[in-house]
């Protein structure tokens, strides 16, 4: 399995499309602060142009090197990630337009998983983290599941198994919004509310 991440890896600083899996879903990954990579990615997807993608990073401190966050939305964080969390907060111009469709806030994962955070480490570079389907279709919890378009199209398929499926939350810490509720929610919310007074909305 070292073998396969390391060829990972190695494909991702390419600027190649690769399959890997998280504590949630397998992920799609590609160098995240590559245009083409990231245009790679919403090709093999077969997904719209206008919605954003978020990026993987092997610990909270990596992410925070491509990031501007405030120390709520950093506690919020360090709370939640490692896990099943995507977090919210505003990108710097490392991270391209394409990858946020021009926005200015990019999703944030640190998956809980040593195999996906493994790959990510040795990429040595944020990797785009979106589920590994074709646009309409379910998520992939197991290779067995991937579409023939999606294997065709990328360089390595990490095998972890089968995922247990659950999709990540998706949260605003600094304006209080889940934008997607899936795992740890309720905990999420409560987190939320007992630090609603805390700092004002960005």
């Amino acid at each position: 399995m070292s073998d396969d991440v390391t060829a990972a890896a190695d494909a991702v600083r390419h600027g190649e499309v690769v399959v890997y899996p998280t504590e949630t879903v397998y992920g799609m990954g590609a160098d995240a602060t590559n245009p083409d990579a990231v245009e790679r990615v919403f090709d093999t997807k077969g997904r719209d142009r206008d919605k954003p993608l978020s990026a993987g990073f092997p610990s909270v401190d990596a992410a925070l090197e491509y990031v501007v966050t405030t120390d709520l939305e950093v506690a919020f964080m360090r709370r939640f990630l490692p896990g099943p969390v995507t977090v919210v907060v505003e990108r710097r111009d490392a991270l391209p337009d394409v990858l946020v469709a021009g926005r200015d806030r990019v999703g944030v994962r640190v998956p809980d998983h040593d195999l996906a955070c493994d790959f990510f480490e040795r990429a040595d570079t944020p990797v785009t983290a979106t589920s590994a389907n074709r646009s309409g279709t379910g998520s992939i919890t197991n290779p067995s599941q991937l579409s023939d378009d999606v294997r065709e199209a990328v360089a390595v398929v990490l095998d972890g198994g089968t995922t247990p499926g659950t999709e990540s939350t998706v949260v605003d810490p600094g304006r209080g919004i889940i934008h997607r509720r899936g795992a740890m929610a309720d905990d999420i919310e409560t987190w939320l509310a007992e630090h609603a007074d805390s700092e004002p909305d960005a």
